[in-house]
């Protein structure tokens, strides 16, 4: 391979230095006129932009001399194009220099201090080489290039290298409010199993809560120490509001219990806003910028997440609240009605108030690995609705089952609550599984019809560390007369806690239990839970193989599930034939799947 360093022959003066191509040699060490010695280097430093041809080509000339003279050495600092003339122009205002281009040149006075002087870019520096140690450079354009991406792509393979070393040296700060609530004590094993922030990450927990809970905290934390997590790196406890939230990356809101006796729903709405402006006050002066925070829980988690975005303007968008939960028990219901397992179920769509009145959407619901009569590789799936034949399960028992599911998640101590916070977390982080829909509730901004300004459950994405919302769907329309069901207790809420409305009328009766005194607990719930359900209304009417239709005046002609129902055993069988029966006054249709091997 040919040197592309060459020595040039002294120049008798710095205009006249031609630049020679011949033989390299090795350089001449510079000699004092006076005494004849040599000259102590001082050390030269070589600032450029990581992908500049012309710092490449600097850098080689650089190390050549490095290698060849004793006393030369080169430092070398490489800034990324978006921030090298931020940091240029810096340096220049330090220095008092005037330099505008890349790379920029200077030599450290090591042996007498001071600031450095200014040797220039690269042409003055290929001049200093030639005139000093009679070397100068023959590297081709083409090899520049190369040369400069490959140091591009090694300077981000660093900078991402050192921001993991970084994340090992400064864990990631996790804060939980009401820490002594029971979701926590289900959520704190999830979080330290490196699932969550991955297994590169270590992480800080820190439990906030109010001075009566100080006690219990500390016992928890003693408890989370005794898990032996390599990703825990520290846990403790602050009830000290003037240090809530201090350098905190992640800020995990749980239900509050309320502190003072409430009579009215009115009294309640309002009782969080003392609690939420301190939360978004706290975190918009202690957080770290890039702060994510999620509301999880069962009381009031739109509203919430509402009235923190308003008081923490700052970082509104990294305010979300979880709606997996909601999620998470239509899916278990659905999996008992087909027999499979809830995570075969995917794609269920829970649209508006987490805690209050929301809406089970099944049209882009999907099942995999079920089995029936098809049967495909594992990426197969069908709609949850060709499957469900009773529409009045789906209208009645299934909402049931939602109940009986939220009661069950109350008595397993915020089990669902925990596992839904960390699955968004770990979503959030690391996005979520391609293709699949994920409910957040999130701030509207006029998205599919919904009134801007509220907190509500849609359906999204997170890829790339963010979530968003996935405006392209088809066929996910409501109609009017149920986006203001869903919109007006939201709406409502809002202004009465703001004190914009005085009196909350809901668009559904409210409990009971909120018209009387309300228990001063964390669950308490003020609405009833309205799961409904969009089921698909333009249905082709039943034809046999043939394409008959039934014919006219016959009657009311049940339909093919409703006969199947009836039928008990029989009829689930006869639906799996492909046998096509056509009388007189009643076309049924039935399938019948022969295999192969009959």
């Amino acid at each position: 391979m040919v040197d592309p360093y060459t020595p040039a022959p002294a120049p008798r003066s710095r205009a006249s230095a031609p630049l020679s191509l011949s033989a390299p040699a090795r350089p001449r060490r510079p000699r004092c006129r006076e005494t004849g010695r040599g000259v102590l280097m001082a050390k030269f430093v070589l600032a450029g932009r990581a992908d500049c041809p012309y710092y490449a080509k600097a850098e080689l000339l650089a190390d050549y001399l490095q290698k060849n003279l004793p006393d030369f050495r080169i430092h070398k600092i490489t800034q990324h194009p978006h921030v090298w003339e931020e940091w240029l122009e810096h340096l220049c205002e330090k220095n008092k220099w005037s330099h505008t281009t890349s790379p920029i040149i200077w030599r450290e006075l090591l042996d007498r201090g001071g600031k450095g002087m200014l040797l220039g870019g690269y042409n003055e520096f290929l001049e200093h080489a030639q005139l000093y140690y009679s070397v100068t450079s023959s590297m081709t354009t083409e090899l520049m290039k190369t040369i400069a991406q490959e140091n591009l792509e090694t300077h981000i393979e660093k900078e991402l290298e050192g921001e993991s070393l970084k994340g090992l040296l400064s864990p990631l700060q996790v804060w939980i409010t009401s820490a002594s609530a029971p979701a926590c004590y289900n959520l704190i094993p999830i979080l330290t199993s490196g699932e969550v922030f991955g297994t590169q990450t270590e992480i800080s927990i820190v439990l906030f809560d109010n001075k009566d809970a100080e006690e219990k905290l500390h016992i928890l934390a003693s408890e989370t120490h005794d898990l032996v997590s390599p990703f825990l790196r520290s846990i403790s406890v602050c009830t000290r509001v003037q240090e809530a939230f201090r350098q905190a990356h992640v800020v995990i809101v749980l239900d509050d219990s309320t502190d003072k006796e409430v009579y009215t729903l009115e009294e309640c709405i309002r009782s969080r806003v003392p609690l939420c402006r301190l939360y978004g006050y706290l975190i918009e002066k202690n957080a770290h910028d890039s702060v994510r925070v999620i509301v999880g829980g069962k009381t009031f988690v739109n509203l919430k997440t509402v009235l923190l975005m308003r008081y923490a303007p700052s970082i509104a968008h990294n305010i979300v609240a979880v709606a997996l939960g909601v999620e998470g028990q239509a899916r278990a219901a659905l999996a008992r009605k087909l027999r499979t397992t809830p995570a075969s179920i995917k794609d269920v769509i829970i649209w508006g108030n987490i805690s209050g009145n929301n809406y089970v959407d099944l049209r882009k619901a999907k099942v995999y690995r079920y089995e029936s009569a098809m049967w495909g590789p594992p990426y197969f799936s069908r709609p949850v609705l060709s499957l469900i034949f009773d529409s009045e399960w789906v209208n009645g028992e299934f909402v049931t089952t939602l109940r009986k599911l939220t009661a069950t998640g109350q008595q397993l101590r915020g089990m669902l609550t925990a596992h839904s916070i960390a699955t968004t977390l770990k979503y959030w982080y690391h996005g979520s599984p391609p293709g699949e829909i994920v409910s957040l509730g999130v701030l509207s901004e006029g998205q599919f019809g919904v009134p801007e300004g509220i907190v509500f459950s849609m359906p999204v994405k997170f890829e790339n560390g963010t979530w968003k919302v996935l405006t392209d769907l088809k066929d996910v329309e409501i109609s009017e007369k149920i986006m203001t069901r869903m919109t007006s207790d939201l709406i409502q809420e809002k202004l009465v806690a703001l004190g914009d409305l005085i009196n909350f009328q809901p668009y559904q009766s409210v409990s009971q239990g909120c018209h009387n005194k309300l228990p001063q607990t964390g669950g308490l719930e003020t609405t009833e839970i309205h799961s409904l359900v969009l089921l698909e209304t333009r249905r082709p009417k039943p034809r046999c193989r043939q394409g008959c239709a039934p014919s006219e005046g016959s009657g009311t002609v049940p339909s093919l599930p409703l006969l199947a129902a009836k039928l008990g055993f029989l009829g689930s069988w006869l639906l799996r034939s492909s046998l096509c029966l056509c009388l007189p006054s009643l076309c049924v249709s039935l399938c019948f799947h022969l295999s192969l091997s009959l």
